[in-house]
């Protein structure tokens, strides 16, 4: 295992700002809040395929792609215990809440009933009540299946990173059914093999993102506002702007080496997975707290919102994990 890799940090940091803002609205945006709407489209043309990349990065940096096939059941048992295991007990949490706390307060997308909810959250992806969280179940299984193709016989060191990259397409192409998250895996795979290679590719590959890291956010920009105005399918742009964002955004959080920027985006990276496993509960109460104070959900209200669900969405989390977690010694490696 290598050194610790500071700007993945950063960029974990930068990347979870972006997934709490995607949370903002869920399924309860107003009708007409067109601003929103507008940045919602462009934000999942990237995003996602961004922190899919980050953690390709860290599985080879790590060690993980490396690994011999008789560590392969011990790793996959710590991987599920990192990553399944979080998203079933949060699966739990969010159904259970959503559907109790209903009765007193309001919640968006409500289940039918408790057994309906964990049917939709574990199965019926078009329907999930824990959409929010399906990274964590897709990212085990990819992880986990890039294995074997790191490994195929008769490649050479960079060529045994290409069938990763290959499958990754095919899925892509093909596409997968919206049932336990298969259309999720096959739309992001291809982001994680990326991670790979340019991990292996190591100090020439990040020689040339800073070289382009400006060109392309500005094509980012292009690409996401043209598929945000129906211009670009939101499917090929989920490719080409996931694609494009790799150098763009890694490359414009390593402008931030030191100062307060880089600073804050390095103590939001370290508690990306609170963020993660969190924020939307956060965001739920706090919209729900406005509402009985009094504030209109209409576009206005909700716009003039936006910060105060921002602040809880990512503040709420890390102090629950610092005053809460971190005293259970089970929950708090769950959520680092």
């Amino acid at each position: 295992m290598g050194e610790r890799r500071l700007d993945l940090d950063r960029a974990r940091g930068f990347a979870i700002l972006l997934v709490v803002f995607g949370h903002l609205m869920g399924r309860g945006r107003p009708e007409g809040m067109d601003w929103y709407a507008v940045a919602f489209v462009a934000l999942y043309t990237f995003h996602m395929p961004f922190f899919m990349y980050l953690s390709g990065f860290t599985a080879r940096l790590s060690g993980m792609a490396e690994a011999p096939p008789s560590s392969w059941p011990r790793l996959a048992a710590r991987r599920a215990e990192r990553l399944l295991l979080p998203f079933v007990l949060m699966g739990l949490v969010i159904v259970l809440g959503k559907y109790f706390a209903s009765k007193v307060m309001h919640v968006d997308a409500v289940p039918q009933g408790v057994l309906d909810g964990l049917f939709d959250a574990f199965w019926n992806t078009a329907e999930s009540p824990v959409i929010m969280i399906w990274y964590l179940w897709v990212l085990f299984f990819v992880s986990l299946g890039a294995l074997p193709l790191l490994r195929l016989p008769g490649l050479g060191p960079l060529a045994r990173y290409l069938p990763p990259l290959a499958v990754g397409l095919v899925l892509f192409a093909i596409g997968l059914p919206e049932v336990m998250y298969f259309n999720k895996l096959a739309d992001h795979a291809v982001f994680f093999a990326v991670g790979l290679l340019v991990a292996f590719l190591g100090a020439p590959a990040m020689r040339l993102v800073d070289r382009v890291w400006l060109p392309a956010l500005l094509l980012l920009v292009l690409l996401a506002g043209a598929t945000a105005a129906g211009l670009i399918d939101r499917r090929l742009a989920l490719l080409v702007c996931g694609t494009v964002a790799i150098p763009a955004l890694h490359g414009l959080v390593r402008r931030f080496e030191r100062g307060l920027v880089a600073d804050a985006l390095l103590f939001l990276g370290r508690y990306s997975m609170a963020i993660y496993l969190f924020n939307t509960i956060a965001i739920g109460l706090a919209k729900a707290m406005l509402i009985k104070a009094g504030v209109a959900w209409t576009p206005m209200g909700a716009t003039l919102a936006v910060p105060v669900l921002m602040v809880a969405g990512v503040l709420a989390p890390i102090a629950g994990k610092v005053l809460v977690l971190r005293r259970v010694r089970a929950l708090d490696r769950l959520t680092d």
